[in-house]
């Protein structure tokens, strides 16, 4: 597939490729390819071999993980703008997680044999994107070292207070979050049990802290929900 004629403006607004100069992004853009992916379906699977990168231009994306016994971790949820798997440019092992389209979702993708004879040819652009990408990976790991040491409570707070900053519009003093997620998704998230999560928002919902349906969560008092942790 041909990439789109917007595919330079975007990949300019990828924090990724911020330091690289015109013609190291012209570049990166000639071996970018653009792709639709309809609504819960497999980007790709835990364990397959790693064909390329992804970015996503619009659209809803979660990454999961499946343990032995065929329950869900989920990894993390991916918005406009972000790129998955987040080390995948660099490293030959296979996909960590699986990836699915939560909505219909349009993707820009870098096969990674092509960036890497790019990468071969143009060093520069390898030695910039690492800086980034050693940026990125610290804070994944505060953020897993903020969640792994709390409470369940704690992390359902945690957790609803990363995907405000992450996915929510602020309106009238009130932040919606638009992700259509299940309860058991996201019990996923924070390693408990659906049970848990219906029981921990209904309590959130009876203190007017929040409103939740099966498309949005509405936070009414973002400084009291902090304060609950």
């Amino acid at each position: 597939m041909i990439s789109k004629p917007n595919t330079f403006a975007f990949l300019q607004q990828v924090p990724l490729f911020h330091d690289l100069n015109h013609q190291e992004l012209e570049r990166v853009e000639e071996i970018t390819i653009s792709r639709t992916v309809s609504k819960r379906s497999t980007i790709f699977a835990e364990g397959s071999e790693k064909e390329a990168v992804f970015f996503i231009e619009t659209g809803l994306v979660k990454t999961f993980k499946t343990d032995e016994n065929g329950h869900e971790q989920i990894v993390s949820f991916l918005k406009p703008g972000d790129m998955f798997p987040h080390t995948g440019l660099f490293n030959p092992n296979p996909y960590p997680a699986t990836a699915e389209a939560i909505v219909e979702t349009h993707l820009l993708a870098i096969p990674v044999r092509q960036f890497e004879r790019l990468v071969t040819n143009t060093p520069s652009i390898a030695i910039k994107m690492m800086r980034v990408m050693g940026d990125k990976i610290r804070e994944l790991q505060e953020k897993l070292q903020v969640l792994s040491g709390q409470d369940v409570k704690h992390r359902v707070l945690s957790f609803l207070l990363l995907l405000a900053e992450q996915h929510g519009d602020s309106k009238t003093n009130k932040i919606t979050i638009n992700l259509p997620v299940t309860h058991q998704e996201f019990a996923n998230s924070v390693g408990t049990t659906r049970e848990t999560i219906n029981r921990l928002l209904n309590q959130f919902s009876k203190e007017a802290l929040l409103e939740v349906d099966r498309n949005r969560i509405v936070i009414n008092d973002l400084e009291a929900l902090k304060q609950q942790r």
